[in-house]
């Protein structure tokens, strides 16, 4: 994959990845992202990023992702 995601962008994937499905985890993402005020400019721009790169990811990439929250680092 060429977009490797960071750690903020997997925490969030982590939250959001309910099914396991590349296109539900998008969907999930772009309409918590329709949700936010103009007073959230820094999650908005990870769940950009996030979305653009899962948009540009196969299904098989996807899987292959190991989304477990590190909320330690």
């Amino acid at each position: 994959m060429n977009n490797i995601l960071t750690f903020e962008e997997t925490n969030l994937l982590c939250i959001y990845n309910k099914s396991g499905n590349r296109i539900e985890v998008i969907e999930a993402l772009a309409k918590m992202r329709g949700q936010l005020s103009h007073e959230e400019p820094e999650l908005r721009e990870l769940t950009d990023s996030a979305l653009s790169k899962l948009r540009s990811m196969t299904d098989d990439e996807f899987a292959a992702l190991e989304l477990y929250p590190d909320f330690d680092e």
